[in-house]
């Protein structure tokens, strides 16, 4: 049964949330960190050696997400093919990593290995920072499978002067199904950026490689030309040396550059995933993905083969209109086509957003989010995204519910779960939708700040509705993911947030709230649906089928002490809302790197 929920949250307004730097400052001064010559400009100290675990440390470490098993990660770094990069039988995950601490520097190419995307083996490093050209660090980058099977990696080095270029490694022995050991090309880097108008030090994250109707293999590198931003186009025979087209892939007027490009086909309201570099249906469309203003946006679009361009279908001058991968802790997204399963699937980095100070205790910091199955919507506007049904086999205890009711300011406990590991699906379903307040365009603007302004705390026509989660027994932490339905002239339009503003008692914490708007026909469909994954400190919620995606990373002193935590599904708008079928599930540990191929990671 329902009961009435007394909302605690203060009704506060709040400014847009958009952090300008996911690389935190430790110490000030000389560098620091460097060895053969090279440096490193972040690594300035480091956690103790042989000092014992921090209760964070376990506690907040989540259990079905990748993560090392200690110190600093960030980017997703290849795992894009143009054949099977399920290689042999294998997923290979790489990703940026410190081997000396939990903070940004040093950075290497990390590299595991699962045969189902939920258990990884941690291998050693598959590149370390040990030539001229990569000196001060191996950065983001692709793996491509050339004909007949051999998988390269182009990815970006900088030398002892910052300076950016693309260097190429190629596996030492095929027949190792883990591909453990990699060498790098003689000639490298076999790419640099010295024509006019490019930036030295804005220049990186090369794509996949495809191949073109002409033959010639294509990728995009992120960069800055003659000041604006671009998807660099580079084209070659044999994949080791390469020419810059006379145009990019895609440019914008903005100044800032545009990190980890993606570009890769997708066919509307087809969850089939596409290879870039073989047929493409006709009435196939092309996403171009790109990390800016600290998240990942999108557009759809063609992509021209007589241009060899991308043509977006839209083209919206104001980048705070453009779509998002996802709307909040979620950056550096990679996805790759797994022919395993012909799929598309996209992962990110989501960094922590406790103090520099959390992660030297913690001892380890990042994490990915868990791998998503991305295809585009059947109208061919906009991306959708689910959980890969892997990650499914860690559910167990399963509880269900039917038929619930919702009235204003009721609360209903989901209970015999584990609220600190849990997947939990629910459908909300609209008695009316007579009550929708009117939608006001500018809100599309700043969306978080709406979220803000109208938290779950402020009643509304319909909405908001949704989950309370990590929730204190006293309620005074507790995350919510909710919805609000707008009416606009023609359409309705949904806003999902993502709360953390009471989150954690704790100090020192980035605790916004995220959220963003989708397009929904209520009329027809009446039904939107919710599904948040809790691990811990991470939380991904997807609604309205995978419409809007938010990751957060929450750090409640309950789950520090080992408290108790809840979960309950909510309503506090004027409309009456049913709950047709509710499901959740605890979630199983995963076997994350815990079983090692190298020793030291």
């Amino acid at each position: 049964m329902a009961q009435a929920w007394a909302f605690l949250l203060p009704v506060l307004v709040l400014g847009s949330y958009v952090t300008s730097l996911f690389l935190p400052t430790y110490i000030t001064g000389p560098l620091c960190g460097g060895d053969g010559g090279g440096r490193s400009l972040f690594l300035c100290a480091q956690a103790p050696k042989d000092q014992d675990p921090s209760p964070a440390s376990t506690m907040y470490k989540t259990a079905f997400h990748f993560q090392p098993a200690k110190n600093w990660m960030n980017d997703p770094s290849g795992m894009n093919i143009s054949g099977p990069m399920y290689f042999n039988g294998i997923y290979h995950e790489f990703y940026q990593y410190n081997l000396n601490g939990p903070i940004f520097g040093d950075i290497v190419w990390g590299h595991s290995v699962s045969t189902d995307l939920v258990n990884w083996i941690g291998l050693e490093p598959a590149l370390v920072r040990d030539t001229p050209s990569d000196i001060d660090g191996c950065w983001t980058g692709s793996v491509t499978i050339l004909p007949g099977g051999k998988p390269i990696i182009i990815y970006t080095g900088g030398d002892i002067d910052q300076n950016q270029a693309q260097n190429i490694a190629f596996p030492k022995n095929r027949s190792d199904p883990y591909l453990r050991e990699w060498i790098k090309a003689d000639n490298n880097p076999v790419l640099r950026p010295d024509e006019p108008g490019m930036n030295s030090i804005e220049f990186r994250d090369p794509t996949t490689g495809w191949i073109g109707p002409d033959g010639l293999w294509r990728m995009a590198v992120g960069g800055e030309l003659n000041g604006y931003s671009a998807a660099l186009l580079y084209k070659s025979e044999d994949f080791l040396n390469w020419t810059k087209v006379d145009h990019p892939l895609y440019s914008h007027n903005g100044s800032n550059m545009w990190e980890c490009p993606d570009f890769f086909a997708v066919l509307p309201g087809n969850n089939a995933g596409l290879d870039l570099s073989a047929a493409i249906p006709q009435g196939a469309k092309h996403a171009l993905k790109m990390s800016v203003d600290s998240v990942d946006k999108y557009m759809i679009g063609v992509y021209d083969l007589h241009r060899d361009a991308f043509v977006p279908d839209n083209v919206v001058d104001d980048r705070r209109l453009w779509l998002r991968i996802d709307y909040g802790t979620f950056y550096a997204s990679k996805s790759f086509f797994d022919s395993n399963k012909n799929r598309r699937i996209i992962w990110g980095w989501s960094r922590e957003t406790d103090s520099p100070s959390d992660d030297l205790a913690k001892g380890w910091a990042g994490l990915h989010t868990i791998p998503r199955t991305i295809w585009l919507a059947g109208d061919g506007k906009q991306l959708l995204q689910w959980p890969v049904e892997e990650i499914e086999s860690l559910r167990t205890n399963e509880i269900n519910h039917q038929g619930l009711e919702l009235n204003k300011g009721d609360l209903f406990e989901i209970k015999e779960v584990d609220a600190f590991q849990a997947d939990v699906e629910i459908g909300f379903e609209l008695a009316s939708i007579d009550d929708a307040d009117p939608f006001d365009p500018s809100w599309l603007l700043d969306p978080e700040k709406h979220c803000g302004e109208a938290g779950a705390s402020v009643p509304g026509g319909i909405g908001p509705f949704g989950l309370v989660i990590l929730a204190s027994d006293n309620m005074d932490e507790h995350t919510e993911v909710y919805f609000r339905v707008y009416k606009s002239q023609e359409k309705y339009m949904v806003l999902m947030c993502s709360d953390l503003r009471r989150s954690s008692l704790r100090p020192d914490l980035e605790k916004p709230a995220y959220g963003g708007f989708f397009e929904f026909d209520l009329e027809k469909e009446r039904k939107i649906s919710l599904r948040t994954l809790i691990d811990r400190s991470a939380v991904e919620s997807f609604g309205g089928g995978g419409r809007v995606c938010i990751t957060s990373r929450v750090y409640p002193a309950v789950l520090a002490d080992v408290g108790s935590a809840h979960i309950y599904a909510f309503n506090n708008g004027s409309a009456t809302v049913r709950v047709p079928q509710l499901s959740a599930w605890t979630m199983r540990k995963a076997q994350v790197n815990v079983e090692k191929g190298w020793s030291a990671i």
